[in-house]
């Protein structure tokens, strides 16, 4: 039974419809729930400070500046970190009680099975999702390029593939889907225009959005997943050929 101290952190807006779920399944888990929300307007707030979570407001710059910071409210070393619509499953939950949590240089990682509008995805290249989600916040933080986070770990650090798996509840609908993929365009877009990329037309504009449909459909077996396995390749085509047109209307309006 792992008897170290573990601190769950999340960062939320506008997260009403998950953040109860998500709050519920490390309840077992962790001495202590940390919520970092960025001004929501719905009942995100009311729920967390119902379940009695510490719930800090700070202003959203990036995924990986909020969940850096949701760290530094942290009061234990060892920390879980979730995005709201996610959730442990019991199995996970089980296995990580069991864990020795007494060595520092080691991190945990889980496959990640996605709900799309009600069904549990398994191709596509949606699954296993490998995510880091139990770390040692001494030797481990977020990185990446937003809007894609991940963790980067400071030291030599040993990672361990748990069994059970993360529970993500991300497209309620085909609508919801598109609208994320909307705005994961344009954060992408903004990111790149910054680092001073320009899009090439004729391979990222026109060759990789059909690249990534043939890719997800049929490398990836999208196929098995049905309908929406033929929905989520066709989406996520179209979010390539949205984050280069983006790009190049970013340079163009800067005059580039």
């Amino acid at each position: 039974m792992n008897t170290v101290k573990i601190s769950g952190c999340i960062i939320t807006y506008n997260e009403e419809k998950n953040i109860e779920r998500c709050l519920q399944s490390l309840t077992k888990i962790c001495d202590e729930i940390v919520v970092i929300d960025s001004y929501s307007t719905d009942n995100t707030v009311e729920i967390c400070e119902k379940l009695q979570v510490r719930v800090f407001q700070n202003a959203f710059e990036g995924y990986i500046e909020q969940k850096n910071f949701a760290l530094t409210k942290c009061l234990n070393n060892w920390v879980i970190s979730l995005d709201a619509d996610e959730c442990l499953s019991p199995e996970l939950q089980e296995e990580i009680l069991k864990l020795d949590l007494t060595v520092d240089n080691k991190a945990y990682a889980v496959n990640r099975l996605t709900n799309f509008a009600g069904q549990w995805i398994r191709y596509c290249g949606w699954y296993p999702d490998r995510k880091t989600r139990l770390f040692n916040k001494d030797s481990s933080s977020w990185g990446g390029k937003n809007p894609h986070d991940r963790i980067e770990h400071h030291e030599r650090t040993h990672i361990i593939k748990l069994k059970g798996d993360l529970l993500h509840y991300s497209f309620e609908d085909i609508s919801d889907h598109v609208s994320v993929i909307n705005k994961f365009s344009a954060i992408g877009a903004k990111s790149a225009f910054e680092q001073g990329r320009k899009p090439n037309f004729f391979t990222q504009v026109l060759l990789d959005p059909f690249y990534t449909f043939i890719k997800k459909y049929f490398f990836q077996f999208g196929f098995l997943d049905g309908f929406y396995g033929f929905v989520i390749s066709i989406n996520t085509a179209h979010s390539k050929f949205l984050k280069y047109v983006k790009l190049r209307e970013l340079h163009k309006n800067a005059g580039n």
